[in-house]
């Protein structure tokens, strides 16, 4: 009987990968009539980055490369591909994979636990985890597609109590010009104005969608910034933000889209709300709380960055964007929750002349 781990053994170098690399071949215990077992999903940043999901059985590790990771609600599939099995020292592994490898590149484990089985044929399993972080009822199926390499993954329960689904399309909410500060200063929070391209993005499974202002898809204009969803991964959100370029004498100006993968020179993205966030919605959310959650992501890049806040001291932000040449300073009521495709009064934009 063939070993199971001929293909994984095959692919691999043991004098090259720091992977688990069994030498002698093993016998596989069945589980028989035991529908438990453990798994493990590493985080893999590879040539691109994906999740590895692996179940244990008969004593090895069955694989799947999930691009996008597990989807956390019912309302889609994930594309699922069905790798070799690996051994079970791998439930453990974390690494860097050298360059040039089967794999290479970091890999670090992202949650593991217990799974309970519920079907298992060779073109459907369906199982249960309780991990760390992942917990819920999936089911994987064979598609028919690339030698039985292609599968899908769907959850097939609810997700937890109070998850919302993320928004396909949040419009920026917009300031109304003001002459003035406002005279009760200290109920408002106030952000330098930047000269820059208003846009919004979406980042799910470390990738990047990118809407306009109009609502346009402009993510292929802005190829610079997806590194940001990889960055954030496992993190699921919805940000607000400008897209602009500061040249070296600090000047702003719009940031125009590109072709390919140029980085126009001081090409930055700036956060400046949060509207969802890991199944929850923050548009209800007063502007002070956002703000705080915004902070608290702590996104900072070689393209990105969430410029400060100024609360309660609108005098202090009006000199600050004086000095640095900035157009003015926006006003957001503290308690001023997010309104979608509005112009509000809550918000004011005051020029700095």
């Amino acid at each position: 009987m063939a070993d199971r781990l001929d293909e994984y053994r095959r692919r691999r170098d043991a004098a090259r990968t720091p992977e688990p690399v069994p030498e002698k071949k093993r016998r596989h215990r069945r589980r028989g009539d035991d529908d438990t077992g453990r798994f493990v999903i590493q985080q893999h940043h590879a040539r691109s980055l994906h999740w590895d999901l692996r179940l244990e059985h008969e004593g090895v590790l069955a694989s799947w490369a999930v691009p996008r990771g597990l989807p956390r609600d019912t309302g889609r599939n994930h594309l699922a591909v069905h790798t070799e099995d690996h051994p079970m020292e791998y439930l453990d592994f974390h690494g860097e994979i050298p360059a040039g490898e089967y794999g290479g590149g970091t890999m670090t484990i992202h949650d593991r636990g217990t799974y309970r089985r519920e079907k298992w044929r060779d073109d459907e399993v369906i199982v249960v985890l309780d991990g760390e972080r992942t917990s819920g009822r999936y089911a994987l199926f064979a598609t028919g597609g690339k030698g039985g390499r292609d599968w899908m993954v769907r959850r097939m329960d609810p997700p937890p109590e109070g998850w919302t689904s993320m928004p396909e399309l949040v419009r920026p909410m917009r300031p109304t010009p003001a002459a003035r500060l406002p005279r009760d200063q200290a109920d408002w929070g106030y952000e330098l104005r930047w000269d820059g391209t208003r846009a919004t993005a979406y980042v799910s499974g470390g990738r990047l969608r990118l809407l306009s202002g109009t609502d346009e898809e402009i993510t292929g204009g802005y190829s610079w910034l997806r590194d940001l969803a990889e960055a954030m991964a496992p993190t699921e959100a919805v940000l607000d933000g400008l897209l602009v370029r500061i040249d070296g004498g600090g000047r702003v100006r719009p940031a125009a889209p590109t072709s390919g993968a140029r980085v126009p020179a001081g090409a930055q993205y700036l956060l400046i709300d949060l509207l969802w966030l890991e199944g929850t919605t923050c548009v209800d959310l007063p502007y002070a709380q956002r703000r705080e959650l915004l902070d608290g992501l702590a996104l900072a890049g070689a393209h990105w960055q969430t410029p400060p806040w100024f609360p309660g001291t609108g005098a202090e932000a009006l000199r600050t964007s004086r000095e640095q040449g900035l157009p003015g300073v926006v006003a957001k009521r503290l308690d001023s929750g997010y309104e979608p495709g509005r112009r509000s009064r809550r918000w004011l934009s005051i020029d700095a002349s």
